[in-house]
């Protein structure tokens, strides 16, 4: 959410998230299909979006790294350990509870995001510490041996909004970068809905 929120604010309106898939609900059937391998038109899914960060986008960046070739990419990272802490507080309990929901469309949700996550990134052990961050590791490692390093930048949201602007060649904004999503708003955020 802080780099949706950094990109949106050096004028990248709109940056899709997973929040647009639970706000645009006519969209998850078409993420449904990607997840199964069907072809997709990536455009008229990111009509009106110039970003996307979080998943379901980065389970495909490679589709799009090669439909926009103009396009940049930031790999956000940080330390795997404290990732899959937040990981574990945050979206696993929150995405696998759904599909207990008795609201139908919550549940459908929570079954494409076990689909697409939980079992076809991590292989449905995601909440194994040492798998999980080694599927973490592996990705950042993939992205960098095949992005062109011209068009990538490695960032850590700790070293605020220099090295992202300066990639996108936006001016820095007087404004500290932003820090949201935070284990304890997104808790707090479940416990209210």
């Amino acid at each position: 959410m802080s780099l949706k929120s950094a990109l949106e604010k050096l004028g990248c309106s709109g940056c899709y998230h997973m929040l647009e898939v639970f706000q645009r609900p006519k969209h998850l059937p078409f993420w449904e299909r990607a997840t199964r391998g069907e072809r997709i038109d990536w455009s008229s899914v990111f009509e009106g979006f110039r970003a996307a960060v979080d998943w379901p986008a980065c389970s495909f960046w490679r589709d799009y790294y090669h439909l926009y070739p103009e396009a940049k990419v930031v790999l956000s990272v940080r330390d795997p350990d404290s990732w899959f802490d937040s990981v574990m507080n945050t979206i696993y309990p929150n995405s696998t509870g759904m599909m207990q929901s008795d609201d139908p469309q919550k549940r459908r949700r929570g079954e494409w995001i076990n689909e697409l996550v939980w079992q076809g990134t991590f292989d449905g052990r995601a909440d194994n510490r040492a798998h999980a961050t080694a599927v973490f590791r592996a990705h950042n490692e993939q992205v960098k041996r095949l992005c062109d390093p011209s068009r990538l930048l490695v960032f850590q949201a700790s070293e605020g909004w220099e090295p992202l602007c300066e990639f996108l060649g936006k001016p820095v904004p007087d404004e500290p970068y932003p820090r949201t999503n935070t284990t304890e708003e997104f808790q707090s955020h479940s416990a209210d809905h």
